[in-house]
């Protein structure tokens, strides 16, 4: 039996590309299995259940290395479950040499797609190390632009911190403050420990 995966890293990114390559392959839509997740370790939904359902003899296809994942432990610690404890097939589209079809029984093929894998999770795992590098970098660059992340901050009214001060001082009840500020008292409280906190 045929299978394919095809993953990318952001839900907004597209699969498909990997997935027409998969089809022109020969692998049928229903035996494509697709995540939109992260490749910095194994816990995919979709990817779990293929491996569920590989067996040996089985062909796992998939467009490049880093599709797999992006850790090179992991990378070279999955493709020797896959080949020798499920005693399934693996072919890389976008490297010739990483098919493990015909190299079982030869040696020199086994030892040169060994040598590629070594290298090409290496390859992935340092970009992705990069990648958070780089990342790191533009983040310190932006904070010291004074440029900030995240929400920002509620900015209350004058009337707003009036009624909350009110209420704090024991000068109103929940009801006068909720009354003023027109809000429900699940929202009151909400802001009310917002402003204690700043």
């Amino acid at each position: 039996m045929q299978y394919a995966y095809a993953r990318v890293s952001a839900a907004d990114q597209n699969l498909g590309r990997q997935i027409e390559d998969f089809l022109k392959f020969g692998i049928k839509q229903n035996r494509i299995f697709c995540d939109k997740k992260s490749g910095k370790d194994f816990e995919r939904k979709e990817y779990t259940r293929l491996i569920k359902r590989l067996k040996a003899g089985d062909l796992l296809v998939i467009k490049s290395i880093d599709r797999l994942g992006r850790n090179y432990d992991a990378i070279i610690e999955e493709w020797k479950k896959i080949t020798t404890k499920i005693g399934a097939d693996i072919l890389v589209l976008d490297m010739p040499l990483l098919d493990t079809r015909d190299k079982a029984d030869n040696l020199i093929g086994k030892f040169i797609s060994d040598i590629v894998l070594q290298l090409l999770s290496f390859v992935a795992e340092n970009e992705r190390t990069n990648i958070r590098l780089r990342q790191a970098e533009g983040i310190a660059l932006a904070k010291q632009k004074g440029i900030c992340f995240g929400r920002p901050k509620k900015k209350y009214t004058e009337m707003f911190v009036k009624v909350i001060s009110m209420y704090n001082d024991k000068k109103i009840v929940l009801a006068d403050a909720l009354d003023l500020l027109d809000v429900k008292q699940s929202t009151f409280y909400y802001h009310l420990h917002k402003i204690k906190e700043n």
